[in-house]
């Protein structure tokens, strides 16, 4: 693929990370719980994805029927990480949450790719993959040293159990990446693959929705962060990944949407009120070291997958 492309597809998924790292804060001005937000956020952006994929998914039926297992495995991890994501971010606040989250993809994902997929990573890979983890432990040490998180936590065992699901967030985020690209490298089509996980994944978080959902209805704010959710870093948002993920491949984009926790710890301190301390500040150029070792460094090694 040419480098031309493949900067598009790295434009593709910045702008995408950007997008997502309006979500935490968007959240605080709502007085849904997590799993509602979660729930509204991901589950009507998946369905809606569906629905715009309509003449694909019926173009691709043949394709998706012969890999219903993948598409079953991404809609799972399409429906736990909205869930496990805000929940965490609720818990430890905005930026620990979006930190934790994020900077756990991008190994996972390599990690599939290497054992499932026997794709070797390159060591540009590798260094950014290392660089955007340690830019990302920086944010997160500047916040454990701050004041107390904005979540409805700040005690040590929310903040464990916060961590704990930013890292069920983080597998779970590199499992749906996963399972995209692979069903776009077995012919099923961006559209195709985008609208199946996602919209399955959006099914499944229907139930939760109707549960936990009644105060997103209950005012006009919590009304307008639901669908500002759904329908811009979620829908618009997903849209642009996927056209991202034809470029490059689950590991690259799961590392550049390290960009995402800088965001959202940026966002945290001037709209939320959260403190960055200096390391924190330092980890945020980190990142962005990342984002120009993605535009200017050789792709990995070509290797087929086995598909």
């Amino acid at each position: 693929m040419g480098d031309r492309a493949r900067l598009a597809g790295v434009a593709a998924i910045t702008v995408t990370s950007i997008l997502w790292g309006t979500t935490g804060t968007a959240a605080t001005f709502s007085d849904a719980g997590p799993l509602a937000i979660g729930a509204a956020a991901l589950g009507i952006g998946g369905l809606l994805q569906a629905v715009i994929a309509v003449p694909a998914l019926r173009a691709a039926r043949a394709q998706l029927r012969r890999n219903l297992g993948i598409v079953a495995a991404g809609a799972l991890a399409v429906a736990i990480y909205p869930l496990a994501f805000y929940s965490s971010m609720h818990l430890s606040g905005v930026a620990i949450g979006s930190v934790v989250s994020l900077a756990s993809a991008p190994l996972a994902s390599g990690m599939l790719e290497r054992f499932v997929d026997r794709r070797p990573l390159s060591r540009w890979w590798t260094a950014a993959a290392l660089l955007g983890l340690g830019g990302s432990v920086m944010l997160c040490l500047s916040q454990l040293n701050s004041s107390a998180p904005t979540g409805s936590g700040g005690s040590t065992g929310a903040m464990i159990l916060g961590v704990g699901l930013g890292l069920v967030a983080g597998g779970s985020y590199a499992a749906y990446s996963w399972a995209v690209h692979r069903l776009i490298a077995r012919g099923a089509g961006r559209a195709a693959s985008m609208g199946a996980v996602f919209g399955a994944g959006g099914a499944l978080l229907m139930p939760v929705l109707l549960v936990t959902g009644a105060p997103l209805i209950a005012s006009v704010d919590a009304l307008a962060v639901a669908a500002y959710m759904a329908l811009v870093p979620m829908f618009l948002g997903y849209v642009l990944f996927g056209f991202g993920l034809t470029r490059v491949t689950a590991s690259t984009a799961t590392t550049i949407t390290l960009t995402e926790p800088a965001v959202a710890a940026v966002l945290a301190v001037v709209v939320v009120g959260e403190h960055l301390a200096p390391v924190g500040w330092a980890g945020l150029i980190v990142i962005g070291l990342v984002l120009v070792i993605f535009a200017l460094a050789p792709t990995n090694a070509p290797a087929a997958p086995r598909l």
